[in-house]
């Protein structure tokens, strides 16, 4: 037998305004958008930079559900005729209170008043990554905080680096706090999800890329490694580093001058110096073409 408070989600009304968007008017009870669906972040992208991003990007499955508060339902509407994916009338919006977006994510996520239930991207081949080697890639042995990766995707999109490629099992899912790291740069960096990262640098090598591991214990500097060819710049986690095999893979390990004494730099910052100097040293523009 249905509660009181089921029946009341039930007959709670829902007004859809001109624009598109859906505000729910419920008399009693939780409203209906929080049976969106569980908390789980695999589902899900917040934070508006994120958000933005995910609903211009042409190659992004559509949302399943958008909430929003009704400041960022308005900059939502001002999507609709900017670049990339035109956003249709048929994208409802469900205008919520902030309290609302946080009870469907988990705690302490940073969502600015705005969410998306969203299909994941789907990765690239490593294959389209490898062909016609120049410029930049990175990879990443075992990192599996989301905000590292995230914060990797972004420097990656600042220096013009060509895609990231991550083990398939060993990676956290790209929504989330990674997307809500990534600050858009996710929609716009092709990441390949591979088996085993050791052949994959095996796979890159045939195909013309140079591997550069980071390990804090290298004899050779970050700026003697790096000669200017297509490079793979690879990464291991903050507590084990490069894993054997794959450290065996790389042309070269090297690792970041600090003559301030400190041992070493958490994996984000790390991958942001790494891409910088190998981006001056390929010479890449200051500015990439949109």
């Amino acid at each position: 037998m249905s509660s009181f408070r089921e029946r009341n989600d039930r007959k709670s009304p829902v007004r859809q305004s001109d624009d598109g968007y859906r505000q729910s008017q419920p008399k009693g009870g939780r409203p209906p958008y929080h049976r969106a669906g569980p908390k789980d972040p695999d589902q899900w992208v917040w934070g508006w930079h994120a958000v933005e991003a995910a609903l211009t990007n042409p190659d992004r499955p559509a949302p399943r559900r958008v909430l929003a508060t009704p400041e960022r339902a308005k900059q939502i509407s001002q999507l609709r005729n900017s670049a990339g994916r035109p956003l249709g009338n048929d994208l409802a919006v469900d205008i919520v209170q902030n309290g609302d977006i946080a009870q469907l994510l988990p705690q302490g996520a940073v969502h600015q008043g705005v969410a998306i239930n969203t299909p994941p991207l789907e990765p690239v081949d490593l294959e389209t990554l490898a062909e016609s080697a120049s410029g930049l890639l990175v990879m990443l042995d075992q990192v599996t905080d989301p905000q590292n990766v995230g914060a990797i995707f972004r420097s990656a999109a600042a220096f013009g680096a060509k895609g990231v490629i991550l083990q398939d099992r060993r990676a956290p899912p790209l929504a989330g706090a990674l997307a809500k790291a990534a600050a858009g740069a996710l929609e716009r960096i092709p990441c390949a999800q591979v088996t085993n990262l050791s052949r994959a640098l095996d796979q890159l090598a045939d195909a013309g890329w140079r591997a550069v591991g980071l390990a804090g214990d290298s004899q050779t500097s970050l700026t003697e490694a790096l000669d200017g060819s297509p490079t793979v710049l690879v990464f291991g986690s903050e507590g084990e580093g490069l894993r054997r095999l794959v450290s065996e893979r790389c042309d070269v390990v090297a690792r970041i001058p600090m003559p301030g004494g400190f041992e070493s730099l958490n994996v984000s910052s790390a991958a942001a110096v790494a891409l910088f100097a190998a981006s001056q040293a390929a010479g890449l523009p200051d500015r990439l073409p949109d």
